[in-house]
Formats: C-alpha cells, structure tokens, sequence
C-alpha cells in the first residue's frame, strides 16, 4: 500500500476492512474467533474491535500455514474451523456458510471464484467426478492449467482435527521459504478426505486488496451495491456512480438524492427528503419533507420536517432544528436549538443558542458566544426580529416579541415586546474631500 498504515486499516466505505471480515465472521456465530496479527499489530489490535475476538500474534510472519498453526492453539480442537482473510471485505455470510457446513460433513471446504482474467492467482484442478484434485499455483501450472478459470480464494473450512494435523505437517521448501496452507489439499488428497468447494456466484466477492488501485475498485463496488439497494427500496438516486455511504443510510419513501453526496455514520432520511448535490451528512437525521440545498453540512444534527436547509449552509454538532426552520446559504448554526418556523436565511452564525419559534435572524447576524476561555449561551425567545449585522454578546437574553435595531451589538437583555437599538449617531461632514495621491 505504500503506507504507514496496516493495509487491514485502510478504510473501505468509511470503515476498515478488517472490520467487514469480522463483522461476518461474527454473522455465523461461532464459539471462538482468532485474529493473526503481525505487522504493526499493536496498532491493529487498538484500531478494532476485540470484545470477543482471540489475537494472534505471528512474528516473524512464514506464510498462511504458520498463520493457521498459530491461530489453531488458542481454538478448540472438536467442531470446525473457518479460515478467512482481513482484506477480502465483500465476502458474503452465506458463502462462508456453505463451506462451513461441507466441513461438518468431514469435507475440506474451499470457497473458489471463476474470473476472466485468473492472471497470478492460484487455479483450480479438478477431479472428472467434481472434486477438487489440487491447488496449483500460476508459476507452477502446465498450459492447461493455466487457461482454468476457477481460482482460490483463501478462504477453506475443515474439520478442526484434520486441519491441525495437516499444518503441522506444512513443509516451507518453497521458494518463498513459507508455509503455504493450499499445500494442505494435497494432504487431503492422498488421505482420501473429500475436497469440495462453493463456487461464488459474483467473482468480485472474494476480491483481496493487495493496493490502492484495488482498494478504490472495492470501494466503488461496495458503493454501487448500496446505491442499488436503495434503488430497489424506492429512493430516487441521481447518478448510483455517485455518492459514498460511509457508515448507514436509511431513507423513507420517495426520498431523492442528487449528485455526489457523502453519507457518514448513521443518516437517516424520512420520508420525501430531498438531498442537493454536493451535500456531507454524518450522524444526522432529517425529517419528512426538508429540502438540502446543495453543498451543504450536517453534522450531528437533528433537523426536522419541513425544513430548508442551504446552500452552502453548515449544520455542527448540537444542532437541533425544528419544523418549518429555514437556515440559508453561509449560515452555521452550533450546539443550537431553533424553534418552529424561525428563520436565518443569509451569513449568520447561531452558536450556543436557544431560538424560539417564529423568530426572524438578519444577515450578519452573529452570537458571540465565546471570550476567549469560556461558551456562554444566548437565548432568543419566541416572535423576535433581529436586523441585520447584529451582535448578540453572550450571555444575552433576547425576550418574546422583541425587536433588534439592525446593527445593533447587544451586552444586556433586551426587554420584551420593544425595539433596542445601539448605534453611534449619523452624520455628515460638509465640504470634506477624499484624499488623493500625492505626485512622485
């Protein structure tokens, strides 16, 4: 990867892919689940997960043999054990199942793909009844060897007691000095074990990340995969090449997103939500009916039905936004509540505000809501109007029914029901002229 980061690490839909090998090998509930770790495996170790996982350590690494002995002593040696591998993400639960269950029968199970191009990988030999005869690498294949299609994935299941037999047999007289476990089927072989396998029906399932070129063609696949399951579902999609979910995104009906959209964490879109072009949501939800303008932010914020939100708006943590709220283009609203039908709809900044309902926000409207070692919050209540290029100097109290002058910078509560004002006075000096350039 050309990276200082653990190729496992590497995100994929905006989580590792270690991530996604764990997720299913947890799907298929099993008793116990060993990781191998080596190279930077401390950081590893701290980037996942590993409430219920078992970790490995294989220093110095000697192949995936090596890597299975070790992982073998700390399983236990009755049932089955499924090997998989950290960097294929799109391997699916029911695959792995079925070579899980042809191992319980007593079968090595191995998990294959057929592929147009099988280039360096690993080709399939079988049997004329269908079983698998042999694993042979690409540079040891004769010429009919070669134009198989059928290839390893890595993946195998077996009977626990068998497989710890045959690891502990590997030989490392290979070129690469390693412990190979496709080495293993021969073993199978000549013992007269059965060796089966499932044949994956989409090649791009058992896709290994070995760069970064392949790293971003998972990334598309993954993404396509999600944009045509909301396709399916009913959400109206500009252009399912697209738009990036990097976490969850769960959408009502009739929802419609436009181009070149960012989902993280957890979105959820209710009901007929339209998403402008360019927009980033992360941990947000958005109620039934609001409308994003393009580029747009939201962050950790929870706005509610019937909105109109952007452009170019930005939506931080803490912001919480109720019906009918209009939050216009370079308007950012901050660990903020807005009541109902209250608007700020040109280059304001709401920042530890509490906004009433109905409320009207002028452009260049600010709270200043830091002094430079504390946050103080400034609350506007209900029916206020605030003229533009004002200044709400917090903490500020703005009561029901109030009126801001505009360019009014506010250090006291300004009473209910009345117009507050702070500006020098205007005037005009006759007679004064512009100054000019003197002559060089």
């Amino acid at each position: 990867m050309h990276s200082q980061l653990p190729k496992v690490l590497h995100r994929v839909a905006g989580r590792p892919m270690i991530d996604y090998a764990l997720d299913t090998a947890r799907a298929l509930h099993p008793r116990r689940i060993a990781l191998v770790i080596g190279h930077e495996a401390d950081r590893v170790a701290g980037a996942i997960d590993a409430r219920d996982v078992v970790l490995v350590r294989q220093d110095p690494p000697r192949g995936t043999g090596d890597a299975v002995k070790h992982a073998l002593a700390e399983l236990p040696r009755d049932g089955v054990t499924l090997v998989m591998i950290g960097d294929a993400p799109l391997v699916r639960r029911e695959d792995l199942s079925a070579i899980v269950d042809a191992a319980t029968q007593g079968a090595l199970a191995i998990l294959t793909a057929r592929v147009p191009d099988p280039h360096g990988l690993g080709r399939v030999v079988r049997e004329a009844s269908g079983d698998i005869r042999a694993i042979v690498e690409e540079k040891d294949c004769d010429a009919d060897q070669r134009a198989i299609d059928e290839i390893n994935s890595g993946m195998i299941a077996a009977p626990t007691d068998k497989l710890a037999r045959w690891v502990e047999a590997l030989r490392d007289d290979n070129a690469q000095r390693e412990y190979l476990l496709t080495d293993i089927v021969d073993m199978a072989v000549a013992q007269g074990v059965r060796v089966t396998s499932r044949c994956v029906a989409d090649e791009r399932d058992v896709r290994g990340i070995n760069d970064r070129g392949q790293l971003v063609t998972l990334e598309r696949i993954l993404q396509r995969r999600r944009a045509d399951a909301l396709l399916v579902s009913g959400t109206w999609i500009a252009d399912p090449d697209r738009i990036d979910i990097r976490g969850t995104l769960a959408c009502g009906r009739d929802v419609r997103i436009d181009v070149s959209c960012v989902f993280e964490g957890e979105v959820v879109l209710d009901d007929e939500v339209e998403i402008g072009a360019h927009c980033v949501l992360r941990n947000t939800r958005v109620g039934k009916g609001t409308v994003i303008a393009p580029f747009t932010h939201c962050d950790e914020a929870i706005v509610g039905a019937d909105c109109r939100i952007g452009p170019y708006a930005r939506l931080r943590p803490g912001a919480a936004l109720a019906n009918e709220v209009h939050i216009g283009n370079f308007v950012e609203v901050k660990a903020s509540t807005i009541g109902e039908r209250s608007k700020a709809n040109h280059l304001a900044y709401l920042g530890d505000a509490t906004v009433g309902a109905d409320v009207n926000v002028g452009a260049g409207t600010i709270t200043c809501n830091y002094d430079g070692a504390n946050k103080h919050r400034t609350v506007i209540e209900d029916g206020v109007f605030i003229g533009s290029d004002t200044q709400l100097v917090a903490p500020v109290t703005v009561g029901r029914n109030a009126t801001l002058g505009a360019g009014t910078t506010l250090t006291r509560n300004a009473p209910a029901d009345s117009l507050t004002i702070s500006r020098a006075p205007q005037r005009s000096v006759a007679g004064w002229k512009r100054p000019v350039k003197g002559k060089a």
